[in-house]
């Protein structure tokens, strides 16, 4: 039977993995800020040099081959790379996460569900274990869902180090006619 008690220990788990998901968000969030700030800084120091060279140039020949310079794929293309990697990373804890609340949360239903028995009159089993399978059910669309959002991830990340190979790719053989 339900009862304050289990209420309370059920908020007090949700608000478990609430925290628990807010923290796993923040950790993202804080990899990306370190990310950006080392690519600006990276950026900021490369714009520099490249001005410096630019005064240095004695003719329009000079600035038109370090402006080609500037130009860099690879960078682009890298950065691209590891903010997908910490994106997938920061989703995978979620899906983790979730699929660990549902199990939980599935558990103290079928708990619940089974107490709730005990106390049913005669004839209710029926009933009952057609709840059951409709739990069960929907659980397993639970799963189908979280493989579907997985393989998206995957062939989400296929495309981005495609991408990545043709562009370093293409940079090269550019930079061999060059």
């Amino acid at each position: 039977m339900l009862n304050t008690e289990t209420f309370a220990a059920a908020q007090q788990a949700n608000v478990k993995a609430t925290f628990a998901l807010a923290g796993k968000a923040l950790e993202g969030v804080e990899q990306l800020a370190a990310l950006n700030l080392k690519t600006a800084r990276a950026k900021f120091e490369q714009t520099a040099e490249a001005a410096r060279a630019a005064l240095d140039a004695k003719d329009p020949q000079a600035l038109l081959a370090l402006q080609a310079g500037l130009v860099q794929p690879e960078q682009v293309m890298a950065y691209a790379r590891q903010v997908a990697d910490i994106l997938t990373a920061t989703k995978s804890e979620f899906d983790k996460a979730a699929a660990e609340q549902a199990a939980e949360a599935q558990n103290a239903l079928l708990a619940a569900v089974d107490a709730a028995v005990k106390n049913a009159p005669e004839g209710a089993a029926g009933g009952v274990e057609l709840f059951k399978s409709a739990v069960s059910a929907a659980n397993n669309a639970f799963e189908n869902l979280q493989n579907a959002a997985r393989q998206a991830t995957e062939a989400a990340n296929a495309n981005v180090t495609a991408l990545t190979n043709a562009a370093s790719q293409a940079t090269a053989v550019k930079a061999k006619r060059g």
